[in-house]
């Protein structure tokens, strides 16, 4: 298993998972997911090469309603899109150091008015604000992903709860 989870000295408390058979199914759980989304909400996500990080991503932005195309931002790290019911910010820090991540100034995204989507936060995680939701997307068959949530917050449990998502047991796999 790819372990990007939040540490065991963040504040990250229950673990909910879910398998998510097709790409579809991961899109609409990000779309959904995007609805919850108000001011100063920050996603962390994480995952190996390929396992669906920037398509969650699009679907995340297009339930915010952003009619922009949304491209991986790999190379330009920060792309903002103002084009739906909130700002959305969709970094990737993957070639960042949390020393450069902190030069950037990232504070101001994760406590302004917008929304915030991190892939590869776990490289930054000291840097991440202390309430947040951390996902995990992992390979479980070709079109089907294993998604791991660890709500760091309460808003962020809550979210979990209307989701849907059952809390798993310490150490469970679906």
């Amino acid at each position: 298993m790819n372990d990007n989870r939040p540490t065991e000295g963040s504040a990250a408390g229950a673990e909910y998972v879910r398998l998510l058979g097709s790409e579809q199914e991961t899109a609409d759980f990000a779309a959904r997911l995007a609805e919850r989304a108000g001011p100063g909400a920050v996603v962390a996500l994480d995952g190996e090469l390929g396992a669906g990080k920037t398509r969650f991503a699009q679907a995340f932005a297009r339930g915010l309603g952003v009619t922009d195309t949304v491209g991986s931002p790999t190379f330009t790290i920060i792309k903002e899109y103002d084009s739906g019911r909130l700002p959305f910010y969709h970094m990737d820090v993957y070639r960042l150091s949390p020393e450069e991540a902190e030069e950037l100034g990232l504070e101001e995204y994760f406590e302004g008015n917008g929304v915030s989507l991190v892939e590869w936060a776990s490289r930054i995680e000291p840097l991440l604000p202390p309430e947040r939701l951390h996902i995990v997307l992992e390979w479980a068959g070709p079109t089907s992903r294993t998604m791991r949530c660890v709500p760091v917050g309460e808003r962020y449990r809550e979210w979990c709860r209307q989701l849907g998502l059952a809390e798993a047991e310490k150490g469970d796999a679906p």
